[in-house]
């Protein structure tokens, strides 16, 4: 099986190919010019064709990746090339340091679980039911307005309050003076009284 690996037999299944197809071709420009020798040449021409499909048929298609470029050495089907993770082979054979793979892979998994927890939180956001959320504000409003109302009811009880004191202080100093002048009346009463 390693002879079909093998660049010579890619080589020749690549000339068999281009042959019998020229020959294919050929039979058909000699059989519609009606040049002597078509059916013959048409005939081989098939058959060489029928016979490169059935070869075709039995020894599966190629992987065409062209990893050579970018890993030298892959060409050749009997090289010895170790996995990417051990390192260099050989002196002359570039590899990967296995180390940076891993940290490079760490990281990816870091920020991959930092994406999974954002997505989840966004999803447990998508869950929530904000199907109450009016009648809330609608009550949250309400309470402001009958806070402010409360908060002017007191304003203009505390308002009340200080006219009352300064009446009641008014009052005071009335009766104050009212008893002034009752006591100035009994004096002069009492005067009076002893006079006569």
């Amino acid at each position: 099986m390693s002879f079909v690996k093998s660049k010579g037999f890619k080589y020749l299944k690549n000339l068999i190919i281009g042959l019998g197809a020229a020959i294919v071709l050929l039979g058909a420009l000699f059989k519609l010019e009606s040049l002597p020798g078509a059916s013959l040449m048409l005939t081989i021409g098939l058959c060489v064709e029928a016979f490169i499909f059935l070869f075709l048929g039995l020894i599966g298609p190629d992987k065409d990746y062209y990893w050579e470029k970018l890993y030298p050495g892959l060409d050749d089907y009997s090289s010895n090339i170790q996995p990417l993770t051990a390192g260099p082979v050989g002196a002359t054979t570039p590899g990967l340091n296995g180390e940076v793979v891993e940290k490079q892979l760490g990281g990816m998994l870091d920020e991959l679980q930092t994406m999974s927890k954002s997505l989840s939180s966004l999803k447990a956001l998508q869950e929530v039911d904000f199907s109450g959320t009016k009648d809330q504000v609608a009550a949250m409003s309400n309470f402001y307005t009958q806070m402010n109302e409360a908060m002017a009811n007191l304003s203009d009880s505390l308002e009340d309050t200080v006219a009352y004191k300064d009446q009641l202080s008014a009052l005071n100093k009335n009766l104050g003076s009212l008893n002034s002048v009752y006591g100035n009346v009994l004096t002069a009463m009492s005067n009076i009284r002893h006079d006569a």
